[in-house]
């Protein structure tokens, strides 16, 4: 999906991202999560899989359950069924009092149901980069592989983005592996390498690191640059006005009202404010992406 430098390619994710499934509205990372991410019109969510002890991949961003559940303890050391048994709700709200820790699988499941895309990002239990990029990037190829928009993987890790392209590419049979996108804190030149080893198709950093001129950096490098994690109205605009390709928010409700077209508008080009005027773009090789 990235081209050189200069050209021209439709992207099918929209413009904005619901973080963590549902931001502040529902408990992060549960499948109640989702279903307010898609109640609010999202077209597209992102969350976080690790592993657990008996390697079973499942929705949880610390490297434990404390803060997000009724029960304390190392994710890494539980079993699925163990953490299956915690109760992920209560801590947010008394309505969502019984929401479970999700299995991936069930999550993907959910969200073909829905007919809503999906940033995946992996979030390995401290030790566990490369399985849990390998074992994760596989359940994408084989949970996505009847669905014509694959899910955006991304990580921190490196090494786990690095196993996870080798995973992909084998269980894909040969085929184009998952599109992967590097997360980084500060994005700079270093970066690009790191970037082009990987094939990815994005960089996503936080957004008060970003200025015009990184956007146009990755942008002419045949990066799509998505930022993370934009609650504020006026910062958002701000961003888009830069060309920023996407968005992470937890501030669902205000974000939809104030930017209604960002929520399904998947299949544009890559923005750019030194974009080429329209009379130099060959239209002929741009591809619209499918329906998810």
């Amino acid at each position: 999906m990235n081209t050189a430098s200069g050209g021209v390619h439709a992207w099918p994710y929209p413009t904005l991202f619901a973080h963590r499934g549902g931001g502040i509205l529902a408990p992060e990372n549960t499948l109640a999560a989702m279903k307010c991410g898609y109640a609010h019109g999202y077209g597209a969510v992102e969350f976080d899989v690790k592993l657990s002890a008996d390697n079973i991949a499942f929705l949880l961003h610390d490297d434990t359950v404390d803060r997000t559940t009724n029960s304390q303890g190392l994710a890494a050391a539980m079993t699925m069924a163990a953490l299956e048994k915690c109760e992920a709700g209560a801590w947010h709200s008394a309505k969502f009092a019984g929401e479970k820790i999700p299995r991936f699988s069930a999550v993907a499941h959910y969200l073909h149901g829905l007919g809503i895309m999906a940033n995946v990002e992996i979030k390995p239990c401290p030790g566990r980069d490369a399985e849990t990029g390998k074992l994760v990037a596989e359940l994408c190829v084989e949970l996505w592989r009847d669905r014509l928009v694959k899910p955006l993987l991304t990580s921190f890790s490196a090494e786990a983005l690095y196993a996870a392209r080798d995973a992909a590419t084998k269980a894909a049979y040969g085929a184009p592996a998952t599109p992967m996108g590097l997360l980084v804190e500060v994005p700079d030149e270093s970066h690009l390498a790191t970037l082009q080893a990987l094939e990815c198709v994005s960089l996503h950093c936080h957004h008060a690191t970003l200025t015009p001129e990184r956007v146009r950096f990755f942008h002419d490098h045949g990066f799509h640059v998505l930022t993370y994690t934009v609650n504020d109205v006026d910062r958002a605009a701000a961003l888009l006005a830069m060309g920023v390709d996407g968005l992470f928010t937890d501030n669902l409700e205000i974000m939809a009202r104030r930017f209604p077209a960002a929520l399904h508008d998947g299949g544009r080009l890559m923005r750019s404010a030194q974009r080429s005027p329209a009379s130099e773009v060959n239209w002929l090789s741009i591809t619209l992406p499918p329906m998810p």
